[in-house]
């Protein structure tokens, strides 16, 4: 007997794949004959290579036309579509599988973000993604969100100097635009009122405000910004106490791995559902409430649109200070 073949589509990006690993898991395991492929960029297998529930990453290049044509051989019974944007439509319509696709709420997000009308379910986006698979009747198991790192990627913690092998705390710097970021000086002052390691994660745009912070603290800080792979960076997030992460892909990788996370929100809101999921005791999100220009943006903006920038500036530094006091 043939198996039933299923093809997840997610292009992108690092969170959003992330947020998809209980589909692959419950689908997996509820569904164990089945064979699971995943349909992703070519930047992104890094994210899914480990994962023990996916039988076959398939790889979406330059061409979309070439994909479709290879991925008609596989002749699969169902697409599930977490990605729902013109790219995967003609990915559904050239293979003609039964599909089920998630609903983005895009005009429920309009709503929100430009006129403060919040209609959102009270629901993750992770709930929603399973939702999306409602027809096979798919349980929800309570795991959480999974990361699976190569042995090979793991980072080596005896390279770290003997203090931070004793325990060490991640600032993930990074943020896709500038108005999901804290401002440095917020992280410079942390760093001064709290005496313990701290590691700097993020991609090359967070050199600059690594930059800043280097050159002021006093000797209790690692700089891996731009230096590493993302499996390199998920390892030294899986291995520390505490995580103080903006609203990105590394704030989802530190919750898979159920850390304390303080999760902090500017110009986006947990209100979209995308939130850290299921993530350590003790965790929490910081935000400024009773803006009246928040949330201004799904994604965010390369600066300020109101030019104050209060959702981020108005972050009250003592929480952050006795949050981390607290739990490391």
């Amino acid at each position: 007997m043939l198996k039933t073949k299923f093809l997840i589509i997610r292009f992108s990006s690092i969170g959003d794949i992330v947020l998809t690993s209980p589909v692959v898991r419950c689908l997996k395991n509820q569904f164990p004959e089945a064979e699971v492929h995943y349909l992703t960029k070519k930047r992104n297998i890094d994210l899914l290579k480990a994962n023990p529930y996916i039988d076959k990453i398939q790889l979406f290049g330059d061409s979309l036309s070439d994909t479709i044509r290879e991925l008609r051989t596989e002749n699969y019974d169902y697409i599930i579509d977490l990605h729902n944007n013109l790219r995967s439509l003609r990915v559904k319509l050239g293979l003609r599988a039964k599909s089920y696709s998630f609903n983005k709420l895009n005009l429920r997000k309009l709503l929100l973000t430009s006129f403060k009308l919040n209609i959102m379910p009270q629901a993750h986006i992770v709930d929603r993604n399973l939702e999306t698979l409602s027809h096979f009747h798919l349980i929800n198991d309570g795991k959480g969100l999974e990361y699976f790192i190569p042995e090979e990627d793991e980072f080596n913690l005896s390279e770290l100097p003997v203090r931070f092998r004793n325990g060490y705390m991640v600032l993930v710097l990074a943020g896709t635009y500038a108005t999901k970021r804290m401002p440095v000086e917020k992280y410079k002052n942390l760093i001064a009122e709290v005496d313990i390691p701290f590691i700097l994660l993020g991609g090359k745009s967070e050199r600059i405000m690594a930059d800043h912070i280097l050159g002021w603290e006093t000797g209790n800080v690692i700089d891996f910004t731009g230096k590493l792979r993302i499996n390199q960076s998920a390892s030294l997030v899986k291995n520390a106490r505490l995580v103080i992460a903006n609203d990105t892909g590394l704030m989802h990788i530190a919750a898979a791995f159920h850390k304390k996370i303080l999760s902090v929100w500017g110009s986006t809101s947990p209100e979209l559902g995308m939130y850290p999921y299921l993530p350590g005791d003790g965790s929490k999100i910081l935000e400024v409430k009773g803006l009246s220009c928040r949330p201004c943006s799904k994604l965010g903006y390369h600066e300020c649109p109101k030019k104050h920038f209060r959702c981020m500036n108005d972050l009250p530094e003592d929480q952050i200070i006795d949050w981390v006091k607290r739990e490391f």
